[in-house]
Formats: C-alpha cells, sequence, structure tokens
C-alpha cells in the first residue's frame, strides 16, 4: 500500500509541474515564410507566416515593431511568453504595458473581424513607433482613431481579455541576417495558460496534502 501511495502523490506531483512550466515563457525559434501585402504600399502586414521550430505547419503572427526588419527565410530565437507575462521582458517593456494591451485587444478584433488586418496592423505599429505615425499609410487607415478606441478599453479590460495571446520577443544576436528582428504576437486559443498555472498550482497543493495525509 506504501508503495501505491508514494506513486500517486508523485504522478501528482509531476503532473503539476508539467502544467506550470507550460504557462512559462519557451525558448523557440522562428523561420520567417513571408508576409501579406497591404495593398496600399509599404510592406507586409498580418499575417506574417512563420515556422516554428521547423513545423511545415505555418504560424501567423502580428508584427508590433514598425522599425526593425526582417527578410525571408530569416531565421532567430525568441521567448515565446503568454501575453501579459511577457510585457516584463519585452521589446519595448513594463512602461509600454498600456499600449501592449492594446495592441492585444487590437489584434484580438482583426481575428474576429471587426477590424480589418491592415488596419489593426497599422493601429498597432503607431502604438509604439513615431516612424509609423508619420507615414500616409497611418492616416488613411485611421491608425489614430482605432489607437484612441482601444487605448481606452485596454485602461479596463480584464486580464482574461488577453487569453490565448502569446508574445514572441527577440533574443539579440540570434539572427541569421543582421540587424534585430522584429517581435510578433500571436494567438493559440488552447491550452489557456493563465488556466493551466491556476490548475497546475493548485494540483501542487493535492499532492502536498496527500503525501501529509499518508504520512499520518
Amino acid at each position: 500500500m506504501r508503495v501505491s501511495r508514494n506513486f500517486l502523490v508523485l504522478s501528482v506531483l509531476l503532473i503539476s509541474l508539467a502544467l506550470v512550466g507550460s504557462a512559462s515563457a519557451n525558448s523557440v525559434t522562428l523561420k520567417y515564410l513571408g508576409g501579406t501585402g497591404s495593398g496600399i504600399g509599404g510592406g507586409a502586414v498580418y499575417p506574417y507566416n512563420f515556422s516554428i521550430n521547423g513545423s511545415s505547419t505555418m504560424t501567423p503572427l502580428i508584427c508590433d515593431s514598425y522599425d526593425n526588419t526582417i527578410s525571408k527565410n530569416e531565421t532567430w530565437t525568441a521567448t515565446a511568453t503568454p501575453f501579459l507575462q511577457g510585457i516584463s521582458t519585452s521589446m519595448f517593456g513594463s512602461s509600454a504595458i498600456l499600449d501592449y494591451k492594446a495592441a492585444g485587444l487590437i489584434f484580438k478584433s482583426v481575428l474576429n473581424g471587426a477590424l480589418s488586418a491592415t488596419n489593426g496592423q497599422w493601429a498597432i505599429w503607431g502604438l509604439f513607433s513615431t516612424t509609423a505615425q508619420s507615414q500616409s499609410q497611418f492616416t488613411t487607415t485611421g491608425a489614430a482613431a482605432i489607437e484612441a478606441q482601444y487605448l481606452a478599453l485596454a485602461a479596463n479590460a480584464p486580464n482574461s481579455a488577453f487569453n490565448g495571446l502569446i508574445l514572441y520577443t527577440p533574443v539579440q544576436g540570434t539572427q541569421s541576417v543582421g540587424g534585430m528582428p522584429q517581435e510578433f504576437i500571436g494567438f493559440n486559443p488552447v491550452p489557456e495558460p493563465g488556466s493551466l498555472m491556476l490548475l497546475g498550482t493548485g494540483l501542487v497543493g493535492l499532492a502536498g496534502a496527500l503525501r501529509r495525509k499518508f504520512a499520518k
């Protein structure tokens, strides 16, 4: 009986650690496969298509860093982190937390069809770049008004509004082409990092309780 009890406690603990670990940052290799033209000049907009860790499945991401550049087939290492958690180590840092939150909400509106990819992309770029704000596309897409709307929404948005968003922050010096790559935002609806963290933490507590009970 002692062996089976110890096995149960160990199993619960291992599952708990796996779930908690899956909610933290991961190091991934990104390969840029190409983007979609905006139709109004000025390069690509969402979706930027990537192979992640050599996968043959393309993953679409949206860019938040207008002032950096990437080339087709370029590769680099990035940290892939649940969105809110990743802001502290992001390209623009915690001082831009409201801008990041607005960008996340804009991206979700692009995904659900409430905003066009081009308009949403320029609004996100403008949140972080005065250079983007000076481009004619920023004006023609109405990006300034979109930014104002979503900054107001972001100020009161619950953390759950950002579930599923992933922040891909480049690691300096890992790029195959010169120059710091761009930062991207992606969406992965399952599993929810916050839910996994909560479940994993709860299971850690359960494992401790079981261990104490069996020790009596």
